[in-house]
């Protein structure tokens, strides 16, 4: 029997673990990366004399298995859909998946990834501006700020690629590119009730693999089977480097750093997504690197990150 001079009976509890910040970090870094590497991809293969239809095919063919996977894991246990869970997901997927992807691969040919991945990273301004216009939503002097400061550095370096030689079509792949980034800030802003009764996981997988479904589908009704064999090797290995690495890896990396520290610091180490863009395009396409791109880069940073400073109301 213990005394009061004698130690405690049971030892104090050991302190909990500390929260995985580190790799937390390092999974939203390495997603953001990851995930801008699909414009350099693109370009690269776009090099091979292949067209947007039959390259955005190879690559939903090559990430469909994954994607079906990912859906079947989300679900396990879980209640089949009902129907309007599943017109929801086919609208979700056509939206955030398809069409955007569909746009952002077509407006690549006339832009260059710079500036494309500038474009992306208005979404949150877009859902936000969604959420003011649809549903009321309202918005503070910091917001519009942020609005304000992004797409003037979006607009400057469109502005300066307008003015280099051999970019005619530099606005109609803008226009491209920017309504695939409307198409998915409409998922974005649509997916929150289906988030939560689905689960991340199994949306992500249901709505991406639909979306695979209408890429395959439509390269089949528009080309001939001849012109998926017609397409040159570096092709074929480029789409698969794309479907793995730059589209199911980031999704399942950013999922895991949300999960570790959270949607708000996951999104701002995310910011490094268009630095990433800009410096794998100068290393690898040869594209140029200006004061303009550098100014408009750290404007459009800027902006996003006063938005996600901003709050909301």
């Amino acid at each position: 029997m213990p005394t009061a001079s004698s130690p405690a009976v049971a030892a104090p509890a050991a302190p909990s673990p500390a929260p995985p910040m580190a790799s937390g970090l390092l999974l939203a870094a390495l997603g953001a990366v990851a995930f801008s590497g699909k414009a350099i991809i693109v370009k690269l293969a776009y090099r091979h004399g292949v067209d947007a239809v039959t390259l955005i095919m190879y690559r939903m063919l090559f990430a469909l298995p994954l994607f079906v996977a990912m859906a079947w894991w989300g679900g396990r246990g879980k209640p089949p859909l009902t129907r309007r869970d599943m017109l929801a997901v086919m609208g979700l997927g056509i939206s955030g998946y398809y069409l955007a992807s569909l746009l952002d691969f077509m407006g690549l040919q006339y832009i260059s990834a710079g500036l494309e991945r500038l474009i992306l990273y208005l979404t949150p301004t877009l859902v936000m501006l969604l959420g003011w216009a649809l549903r009321g939503a309202r918005l503070s002097r910091r917001h519009w700020l942020a609005v304000l400061v992004s797409y003037s550095g979006a607009l400057l370096v469109f502005g300066r690629e307008m003015q280099l030689p051999g970019t005619a079509d530099t606005a109609l792949g803008t226009a491209l590119v920017f309504g695939g980034t409307v198409s998915y800030a409409l998922y974005l802003f649509f997916s929150g009730e289906y988030v939560q009764r689905l689960g991340a996981l199994r949306l992500v997988g249901l709505a991406t693999s639909f979306a695979c479904l209408c890429c395959i589908a439509q390269f089949l009704l528009t080309r001939p089977l001849s012109a998926a064999q017609q397409v040159a090797t570096p092709v074929l290995w480029l789409s698969l480097l794309n479907a793995t690495a730059c589209t199911v890896a980031p999704v399942l990396m950013v999922m895991m750093a949300m999960e570790r520290i959270g949607a708000s610091l996951t999104a701002q180490i995310g910011m490094i997504g268009p630095l990433s863009t800009i410096a794998m395009g100068v290393w690898l396409l040869g594209e140029p690197f200006t004061p303009w791109l550098a100014a408009g880069t750290v404007l459009v940073v800027a902006g996003i990150w006063l938005f996600s400073r901003a709050g909301r109301r």
